[in-house]
């Protein structure tokens, strides 16, 4: 069985163009998020779904020095980047992963597969994104389904804007797909770790610039904003968007 994690990354944006390659502390984004993601034990493989327009070419190239693996598809179409990639990679389970989350947590990630694992071939899908139960910081969001699952609703979704998100059909449809949510004993789904804006990647800057490095736990992420509060409040105004 084969996990494959797949990282989205382009550099489009309509609220921060180009923000899956901007700094953190010496290191792009993309970069900051693939470290964590690789040191998640449960991940056999990572990938970069990037697109084919010309302006990702960037990010191509930073594979290629960087010895990543890359997938070029569909800007809009996403389901089908993900579907594609998961199938030229062989993978059985499938982990999505937002290149915007660079303090994406491996023990979480870890978390959301293992729950994965031990309620199969019941479950086909499993997150801790899911609405109406979030505790984890918005940030730390880790998908994980079944290549049937994915195959299904890349075959079945006539949605675009569904499509654009990838699992929304999955996850909307409780009636065709087993679902389980991921939660946490405290809730921290107030707290806004992902970059989407100027001040979300004000925000994630003073934490790598805090550190200095990636390898600090979302735990300890944590502590420091008990002892610095006055960070929560750089993006805490910011609304996300709705799909």
């Amino acid at each position: 069985m084969k996990i494959v994690a797949i990282i989205q990354a382009r550099m489009g944006s309509n609220r921060l163009p180009g923000k899956v390659l901007m700094d953190l502390a010496g290191e792009p984004m993309l970069g900051r998020c693939v470290n964590r993601v690789r040191r998640a034990h449960t991940v056999d493989e990572v990938v970069i779904a990037t697109t084919v327009e010309p302006a990702d070419e960037v990010i191509v190239n930073l594979c290629i020095e960087r010895g990543w693996a890359c997938f070029r598809g569909s800007e809009t179409d996403v389901l089908d980047r993900y579907y594609r990639t998961a199938q030229i990679h062989q993978a059985d389970i499938i982990v999505r992963i937002t290149s915007d989350c660079p303090l994406i947590e491996p023990e979480v990630i870890d978390r959301v597969v293992q729950e994965f694992l031990q309620r199969q071939p019941q479950v086909d899908y499993a997150s801790n994104t899911l609405s109406d139960s979030r505790t984890f910081p918005r940030g730390l969001d880790t998908e994980v389904m079944n290549f049937e699952g994915l195959e299904r609703a890349w075959r079945e979704d006539d949605n675009p804007a569904w499509r654009e998100h990838v699992t929304p059909y999955l996850y909307r449809n409780p009636n065709l797909f087993w679902l389980f949510r991921v939660t946490n004993e405290v809730d921290y789904s107030h707290l806004r770790w992902t970059v989407d804006t100027p001040e979300d990647l004000a925000f994630v800057r003073r934490v790598y610039d805090h550190f200095g490095h990636d390898h600090f736990s979302w735990c300890e992420v944590l502590a420091t904003l008990d002892k610095y509060p006055e960070w929560m409040a750089i993006n805490r105004d910011i609304q996300q968007k709705v799909i």
